[in-house]
């Protein structure tokens, strides 16, 4: 086999393993994101639930110290500039759900987390990791916007930026998705 013929070889099968792996497919086949999630209050939150809204998941983790902190108090502005112009926003812990991992939490301790830094939205739990990783947000905190059919709108915000809000870095964004200028 030729050179030029390996090199094609390889790199097909490349393809089809990420293929298979998911690497190259993050979202469901329809391109719209598919998930389940439990509250902290016990009750659960999935993508048809939330259909024909638009939606902001704010990814984060109680172990940020104030980069949590700050997140959350920003998530809460959001959802009060937001809230009532059908935007659902949510924060989503990535703390682990299992006793023997360094960033074990569980519901009770994220619950207080919550009102401790004055968060009322709801607090969803996605413990291994999984639709961080389907929405491709490579950085905690992250936010991800999926727009009113339930697919990601943009790329994600990794990051916080010191010198602006949240509700500075997405009003554009929201505006635009809910039909507002």
């Amino acid at each position: 086999m030729s050179l030029g013929k390996r090199r094609t070889a390889f790199a097909l099968a490349l393809v089809v393993l990420m293929a298979l792996s998911g690497a190259a497919l993050p979202r469901a086949a329809s391109g719209l994101l598919d998930f389940k999630l439990k509250t902290t209050d016990g009750g659960e939150i999935n993508s048809e639930m939330v259909r024909g809204d638009v939606v902001v998941l704010a990814f984060g983790s109680s172990f940020l110290g104030s980069l949590s902190k700050t997140q959350v108090q920003g998530v809460q502005e959001l959802a009060n500039q937001f809230g009532e112009r059908n935007v659902r926003v949510y924060w989503v812990s990535t703390d682990s759900a299992s006793p023997k991992s360094k960033t074990y939490a569980t519901d009770e301790q994220l619950s207080a987390f919550a009102r401790k830094n004055g968060l009322k939205v709801a607090v969803l739990r996605d413990p291994e990791g999984a639709l961080f990783k389907q929405t491709g947000a490579d950085q905690l905190p992250a936010i991800v916007i999926l727009d009113r059919a339930g697919a990601i709108s943009g790329s994600p915000v990794g990051g916080l930026d010191p010198k602006r809000s949240l509700v500075d870095v997405l009003s554009d964004r929201l505006n635009k998705l809910i039909g507002e200028k």
